[in-house]
């Protein structure tokens, strides 16, 4: 079994990093350049930075951010928001990012994947897929999970993977905010149905859910952004607790 990655998401606005429930109440909770030191300092495998800011002025504020984060951070890190086209991609590569991520962009013009692929190669594509569970099916939704398609989520894994996908970044929907655990059955299915990488989102409380997406859920990675903003559970604890349960990590 490969080594376990942990990965510290951040969400940016204006510069600052935020959080808030299901896209409210949100409030800045640190400096990203900062926070990103920290986690890497505390043993995090990678960190994922997602521009929330829609505007111009801010994604040209977020490449500089990127930058700033380049210098002061010492551990791969992923970034995303905002790519719609292959020209959004070079800017932030430039700045230091060694991957980026594509989420319902790629849904609405799949040939995106393929065209960064193509350019830069498929370890540095990694396609986010926010799924709904409901009338049982997966369905894929975009729009930070406001809108939903007619594309289901094995399906559309497996598309991505052709199209150049080096990596899958799956949050379920209705675990994610829950702390009752990812969604291991849908992960695992992905995992064994894919020859890529496959990093497990939404849900993580405690650290038995991060053993349980491991093991059952059969992920490469798993992802959590609240948990370790608030200082609820420290990585250095996480990664001894994976440990003690035979989990192979970094």
């Amino acid at each position: 079994m490969l080594a376990k990655r942990i990965i510290p998401c951040l969400d940016i606005r204006n510069g600052q990093t935020v959080k808030g429930i299901n896209f409210l109440d949100i409030r800045e909770v640190g400096d990203p350049v900062e926070m990103g030191a920290e986690y890497a300092s505390a043993g995090a495998d990678e960190l994922v930075y997602l521009d929330i800011t829609a505007t111009h002025e801010g994604r040209n504020l977020f490449a500089d951010l990127v930058r700033r984060i380049a210098r002061n951070v010492n551990i791969p890190f992923t970034v995303g928001g905002g790519i719609k086209e292959l020209k959004d991609v070079e800017p932030l590569l430039s700045a230091g990012a060694d991957k980026v991520t594509i989420n319902s962009a790629a849904v609405k013009d799949p040939e995106l994947i393929s065209r960064i692929a193509s350019s830069y190669g498929s370890q540095f594509v990694v396609v986010a897929i926010d799924a709904k569970f409901e009338s049982g099916e997966w369905y894929v939704y975009v729009n930070g999970g406001r809108i939903k398609t007619d594309k289901k989520l094995f399906d559309w894994a497996r598309e991505a993977e052709k199209r150049g996908a080096g990596e899958i970044l799956f949050t379920s929907m209705n675990h994610d905010g829950t702390r009752k655990g990812y969604a291991n059955e849908a992960t695992a299915r992905i995992s064994r149905d894919l020859g890529i990488p496959v990093i497990a989102s939404g849900g993580a409380g405690k650290m038995m859910h991060f053993v349980d997406a491991f093991s059952e859920g059969e992920a490469d990675a798993a992802l959590a952004a609240s948990i370790f903003h608030f200082r609820e559970i420290g990585i250095r604890d996480l990664k001894n607790h994976l440990k003690e349960h035979n989990i192979p990590i970094r």
